[in-house]
């Protein structure tokens, strides 16, 4: 069950960290953003730290702020003190960065995995409250995953679990910036998208396309191909349509390991999921072992989009407040 928190346990502040923007947000304990604020992200990781105090005393000033969350898209160690790694972000090596920013702000702080933290939004506030078993996929430039089970989130011994993203579906396939080949998010992500396109525009006659020749050029975004995708677009619809296949197949083996009730894509691709999600489906019911035989778990869009990260992460840093 869902855990609840009454409302006079007071405000927090939730931040969801990315490449280039730190936004940051005043979260109720009913889900609810009251006020937000951003700035670009710093590439230092004092000038990160300064960032998060301005941005904190920022809301302050209208606030009665009692703690403050952290979602961090990288590597934590299982009791989420340490950022062991974080691509696109300034920490480093292991760096105490829940110690660092309790001490610069004066306030319980919790960090999080963003796709953690996002899934936890869905539990607490949207389509996954009083779930028991279930799964979020976070769809964007690459692929996030969170496991929850009976309102906990599974980490794994070491803290990484689960990277669904980094499945291998194509041996010896695409090469991953993870430094693997082949894995699940090279095939359906935003960044993949542009990838199949590339692909299917030098292997089959799509020159009368209007997307074609910009597709050649590489001057197209995930985004760009969604809209031809909804104007009909042949070359948009082949790239789609292998979108889904993979994302159908990623799911299938989710759920013959996991046996979900219930799978969430979320992320900024799930934006456009009515283009995709029910051939993703049609997908996974087909290669899902015992096909036929079996309940399938549900396969669902969101419902917090870009702000579950921020409504997570300040709803589980309001746990820190008595501590």
């Amino acid at each position: 069950m869902a855990i609840s928190i009454s409302a006079d346990e007071g405000l927090t502040v939730g931040f969801d960290i990315g490449g280039t923007n730190t936004r940051a947000g005043v979260v109720t304990a009913a889900g609810e953003i009251i006020a937000s604020a951003s700035v670009r992200s710093p590439e230092s990781a004092d000038d990160m730290v300064g960032a998060i105090v301005s941005l904190v005393d920022e809301l302050k000033a209208d606030h009665d702020i009692k703690a403050v969350g952290v979602a961090i898209a990288g590597f934590l160690d299982p009791e989420c003190e340490i950022v062991r790694f974080a691509p696109h972000l300034p920490w480093r090596g292991n760096a105490p960065v829940r110690k660092i920013l309790h001490d610069a702000l004066g306030l319980p702080v919790r960090l999080e995995h963003d796709a953690n933290a996002a899934a936890w939004g869905e539990y607490r506030f949207g389509v996954a409250q009083d779930t028991d078993t279930w799964v979020f996929f976070a769809l964007g430039t690459g692929i996030g995953a969170t496991l929850m089970h009976r309102g906990e989130i599974f980490r794994g011994a070491f803290g990484t679990a689960p990277e669904f993203g980094h499945i291998t579906v194509v041996p010896s396939g695409r090469p991953c910036s993870c430094g693997k080949r082949g894995c699940l998010e090279r095939y359906a992500s935003g960044t993949a998208l542009v990838d199949t396109a590339q692909e299917l525009a030098h292997q089959r006659s799509f020159e009368d396309t209007r997307l074609y020749r910009r597709v050649v050029e590489k001057r197209v975004t995930g985004d760009d191909i969604m809209t031809a995708a909804r104007n009909g677009d042949r070359l948009a619809l082949a790239a789609l349509a292998s979108f889904s296949q993979w994302l159908g197949q990623g799911l299938s083996v989710v759920a013959d390991i996991l046996d979900p009730e219930l799978i969430v894509i979320g992320g900024g691709v799930s934006r456009d999921a009515d283009l995709f999600l029910e051939d993703a489906r049609e997908h996974m019911s087909s290669s899902i072992v015992g096909a036929g035989f079996r309940p399938l778990p549900r396969v669902i869009r969101a419902e917090l989009g870009a702000q579950a990260g921020m409504i997570g992460v300040a709803d589980l840093a309001r746990q820190r407040i008595e501590e």
